[in-house]
């Protein structure tokens, strides 16, 4: 069977590791407990999160056992890490939604019965941490001179860096030797940010066990633009369909610049790398049938196979110019909210469709918003209830996006 170290080197995944050719023989050799750790600080996953998940999932299914560690703890601090600002403190009762929400996603996706995987949290053992006896045990094999040279904390020293942040590092370097000396795990993985962490961990392992561990880091999920996915003028794509609708998400996906739609099929789909090697031949125009693969197999994994159908065929249809679609994203509003008429630009606000009204009034000057297929011209304009035919309008924007709205 192929080195799973292999399998996540041809995909694209791996950035950065800790003594690559004993990691890959112990790969080989054994069946290795690893961790990825999420710290809970929304309530669902991103499809940032969901490059950590894939990859958990080609370890198991190599035979690896892994250990998704919730940030129960850690998330209390807060990871400084590309950060110009202090993160917003949280409440437990928020921290502890938010890990059982992580939990539930993560459960989808990865096996934990009989022993093939662990989901922990870390607030079991850093809640109740006696602070003279941590930074005793643990502190004194940090040197804050050092510290002081990782990227995480020196781009925060013009504007301040706390104390209480600068714990993090300790806290997550704890987390591996608590994590091999309890439940025997050996490797520690993460996205490139997490570099410095990591080393922390591994570093503090290896002194304070005399133990061979690891670490390895996988790049980011970056466009071509420089831009990280999943990130839109909305927010973030969430795994959660309550927050991103399955079509939304599908959308995103298919919208995907030509440059980057092989090396998201390898990073974020399960298809084989023979079948993935067919869509590389592929140029121009014939490219769209990769970005449509791309989407459906994500929105498969993550939502099912109804949900990726259904927004296949929306899509389609709205390509072909079918405004008719049943599954296209939705709005209900309130009719009182109308009355006597709602002004466009007020309109597409409410529903998330521009940001500004100064971005609603370049839309609609330069021709690209349409009401049930007829062009707006006027950012004054006044939609009234006699407007919505059947209790419904769909407000297009641009070339691909559509909003139904329901008057209830």
């Amino acid at each position: 069977m192929k080195n799973v170290f292999d399998t996540l080197e041809e995909r694209g995944f791996i950035d950065s590791v800790t003594d690559e050719e004993n990691l890959k023989k112990m790969l080989e050799e054994e069946k290795v407990k690893f961790y990825i750790g999420f710290d809970a600080t929304a309530d669902s996953l991103t499809l940032g999160h969901f490059l950590q998940i894939r990859v958990m999932q080609h370890m198991q299914k190599a035979g690896h056992i892994p250990v998704a560690l919730l940030g129960g703890g850690t998330t209390s601090i807060g990871d400084p890490s590309g950060k110009n600002d202090m993160r917003k403190l949280m409440t437990r009762e928020v921290i502890d939604h938010n890990a059982q929400c992580f939990k539930n996603q993560i459960s989808n996706f990865i096996d934990f019965s009989q022993n093939k995987g662990l989901i922990l949290n870390n607030a079991d053992w850093l809640l109740n941490l006696n602070f003279l006896e941590f930074v005793r045990n643990i502190g004194v094999h940090f040197s804050v001179n050092r510290m002081l040279t990782f990227d995480c904390y020196k781009n925060r020293m013009e504007k301040g860096l706390t104390f209480f942040e600068f714990s993090y590092m300790l806290m997550q370097s704890y987390d591996f030797l608590y994590l091999y000396r309890n439940h025997h795990v050996k490797l520690e993985l993460g996205g490139s940010d997490q570099w410095s962490n990591i080393i922390g961990g591994y570093e503090l392992v290896r002194k304070l066990e005399e133990e061979k561990v690891f670490g390895m880091t996988f790049k980011l999920l970056i466009t071509a633009n420089g831009i990280k996915m999943g990130k839109t003028e909305k927010g973030a794509i969430w795994l959660s369909k309550e927050k991103t609708s399955p079509y939304e998400m599908f959308q995103y996906l298919r919208n995907t610049d030509d440059r980057d739609v092989i090396k998201f099929l390898k990073l974020l789909t399960m298809l084989d790398m023979d079948e993935i090697a067919k869509y590389e031949k592929l140029e121009g125009q014939e490219l769209n049938k990769a970005k449509e693969v791309l989407a459906y197999e994500v929105v498969k994994d993550v939502h099912g196979k109804e949900e990726a159908d259904k927004a296949l065929e929306t899509s389609r249809n709205l390509f072909g110019g079918n405004i008719n679609a049943e599954n296209m994203p939705s709005s209900e509003l309130k009719i009182d909210i109308i009355k006597d008429g709602i002004g466009i630009l007020d309109l597409m606000n409410m529903v998330d469709l521009i940001k500004t009204n100064s971005e609603g009034r370049r839309l609609i000057n330069q021709g690209g918003v349409s009401i049930n297929d007829q062009k707006i011209e006027d950012p004054a304009l006044i939609i009234r209830k006699k407007d919505f035919k059947d209790g419904e309008i769909i407000i297009k924007k641009g070339k691909k996006v559509y909003h139904k709205i329901i008057l209830k």
